[in-house]
């Protein structure tokens, strides 16, 4: 069984920053690709960024390119999204998530899901 828990979410000012923090359970975190998703109200689901797990390969959603970053420590078996930048569009809940193949922009792909942290960006 795999659990994750993000954390790191709050209230910033728009061109503020925040680093969101995924925690991993279970001894495969090393060996598993990553992603970050989010959901804003009345939206769907939509996907954020991911990372590979060996060569630190990463991928971007183009209206975060440039301002996140996703990173990962396997050693803590956490991955982060450090979030520069903000703007009051990136308000959503963050979830990160296990990825199990397949395309890695569609949630569907994606296996196991932690609880989400609310990020809001004010203007």
């Amino acid at each position: 069984q795999v659990q994750l828990v993000e954390s790191g979410g709050g209230l910033v000012q728009a061109g503020g920053s925040l680093r969101l923090s995924c925690a991993a359970s279970g001894r495969t975190f090393s060996s598993v690709a990553m992603g970050w998703f989010r959901q804003a109200p009345g939206k769907d689901r939509e996907f954020v960024a991911h990372i590979s797990w060996s060569v630190r390969i990463t991928y971007y959603a183009d209206s975060v390119k440039g301002r996140f970053t996703i990173s990962r420590d396997n050693a803590k078996n956490t991955v982060y999204l450090q979030m520069n930048n903000l703007k009051p569009e990136d308000t959503a809940v963050y979830y990160c998530a296990r990825f199990r193949g397949g395309s890695l922009y569609s949630a569907r792909e994606y296996d196991y899901w932690g609880q989400g942290t609310q990020v809001t960006v004010s203007s």
